[in-house]
């Protein structure tokens, strides 16, 4: 009855078509509209949104890519970005900051493979300040290139400044200016 009485109202008055397929009538909270649903009083992007979110930054981050650091993070740079501009408006916190810190590791894990050869890996953390004992660890280690992405070596090299220094931009800041917060200096 809402929908029909709705529907002609747009169809005659506004001129518009409505989907009947796209189109129904129940609580905001089983409802999505462009990628956005409410939970209570509070807007919030969908799981399905989110979860292409996170596919296409595991997407940019795969290892076997072979593009530049500077190519891969300038496009990651760009997709967040866009998603953050897009979905930004949204009440929800609670995963930024889990993926925050997922991709970061993602983005060690991506050096650690581009650095290759044990020598390379090595050299790489003394000149990051990682003492010679570590870095020779850390360098020879056969665990996996996700496994050594949180080791104390990488992480203490490729911190957060660090990465931030090479152009990585921050989830949860860019969330908190979109909502107004204040952003730490």
């Amino acid at each position: 009855m809402v929908l029909q009485e709705i529907t002609v109202f747009l169809n005659k008055k506004l001129k518009l078509v409505v989907n009947k397929e796209k189109s129904k009538v129940g609580k905001s909270a089983e409802c999505s509209f462009l990628g956005f649903t409410f939970r209570g009083k509070k807007i919030r992007w969908t799981e399905s949104a989110f979860e292409d979110f996170r596919y296409q930054l595991k997407y940019l981050t795969r290892r076997s890519w072979g593009v530049s650091m500077d190519y891969r993070i300038r496009k990651l740079n760009e997709y967040i970005r866009g998603w953050m501009n897009y979905y930004g408006i949204s009440q929800y916190y609670t995963p930024l900051q889990n993926l925050d810190d997922w991709l970061r590791r993602r983005i060690r894990m991506c050096y650690w493979k581009q650095w290759r050869h044990p020598r390379t890996k090595v050299r790489k953390l003394m000149e990051l300040g990682i003492p010679k004992d570590f870095a020779i660890i850390t360098g020879a280690s056969s665990k996996s290139y996700w496994h050594l992405s949180k080791s104390y070596a990488t992480n203490a090299a490729m911190s957060n400044n660090w990465l931030e220094e090479q152009g990585l931009i921050n989830i949860k800041e860019l969330w908190c200016k979109a909502q107004g917060y204040p952003i730490r200096s």
